[in-house]
């Protein structure tokens, strides 16, 4: 495993990141793993030398975060490993439930530290733009948490460029702690950040960190266009029906399975190893339910492309209405 900096920060971190979506109870999500099922896709993980782990308050309803909590604590050691969670969105629509308001950040990310069971959470990421609260609000609480050591190191999700430029303007012009990482929408079938985001991304130092590098699990190849699939996620996931399923994104995920035969190996190898390729790109976001998804994910570590290979996955992208901010 090669660990790398995430951006212009001195903090290390493994290739990939397993994504603990996955991971919490199956009654908020018919595909994930509950407890005792997601434990050992923690432990392989970290046998394999992944040492960075992304959750969020909302995933599971927080049954994410203690799963992800009480794994690390009996499988690693504390300093060795970095967890990343996120702040933004409600379980209810109640006030200051949601939102990146001051109040709700403060009282977030002491919810967090209780389900993780930790005292610092390393990297602590705004889940979504804010449009009801002022960036220079979330800005100074996010900077007083690491002041506090509550927190190490912040980073932010999907939005527009333009956003993402004020906030690092701001946090610059104030002398706030800025950014250091981006966990956008990126993948074979989505590539409407390399417009703006990507670019800027590189140009201030931004480490990014892809969520959706299969666009969940479009890119695997077990996709059709009735919508249906080989797995449970497949058919229920309402999420990627309006994500994906273009016409143009089948015929990617058509040259991404013939160039998968060409090599002898599975789909989402090649999808993945495109993405460890491109500019910035740090540590994608995996998901693994079933063991070979983790190991498909290692060995594409290994995998290399030529500019041929290249130009033939890219080629029949087509452009896309810009999807995954909200």
């Amino acid at each position: 495993m090669d660990y790398v900096r995430l951006g212009r920060a001195g903090l290390q971190v493994s290739r990939l990141c397993l994504g603990m979506m996955s991971y919490g109870t199956s009654k908020w999500r018919d595909w994930v793993l509950d407890e005792e099922e997601s434990r050992p896709f923690i432990q392989r993980a970290l046998e394999a030398g992944i040492n960075f782990f992304d959750t969020a308050d909302m995933y599971s309803a927080g049954m994410s975060e203690e799963v992800t909590g009480r794994a690390l604590k009996d499988f690693a050691r504390r300093e060795e490993v970095i967890i990343a969670t996120k702040v933004y969105f409600s379980y209810n629509d109640k006030p200051n439930q949601g939102g990146l308001s001051r109040v709700h950040i403060m009282h977030g990310v002491e919810n967090s530290l209780r389900r993780l069971g930790t005292d610092y959470i390393d990297l602590y990421q705004i889940h979504r733009w804010d449009y009801n609260t002022p960036i220079d609000e979330t800005l100074e609480a996010l900077h007083d948490l690491v002041k506090s050591g509550k927190v190490r190191y912040i980073g932010a999700s999907s939005m527009y460029a333009w956003q993402f430029a004020k906030a690092l303007y701001l946090a610059d012009l104030r002398g706030w702690t800025r950014f250091i990482s981006m966990q956008n929408h990126y993948n074979l079938v989505y590539r409407e950040e390399e417009r703006e985001m990507i670019p800027l991304c590189l140009e201030e130092g931004v480490g990014l960190l892809p969520w959706s590098p299969l666009a969940r699990g479009f890119l695997a190849g077990n996709r059709t266009p009735d919508r249906s699939g080989a797995t449970a996620r497949a058919k229920s996931d309402t999420y990627a029906h309006e994500m994906y399923y273009d016409q143009a994104d089948f015929q990617v995920q058509e040259r991404v399975r013939e160039l998968a035969q060409g090599r002898g190996c599975s789909p989402a190898q090649i999808a993945l190893a495109w993405i460890l390729h491109k500019p910035g790109v740090v540590s994608p976001i995996i998901g693994a339910t079933r063991p070979h998804h983790l190991e498909e994910a290692l060995a594409a570590l290994e995998i290399r492309f030529s500019e041929e290979e290249i130009h033939l996955l890219e080629e029949p992208y087509r452009p896309h209405p810009v999807k995954g901010h909200r």
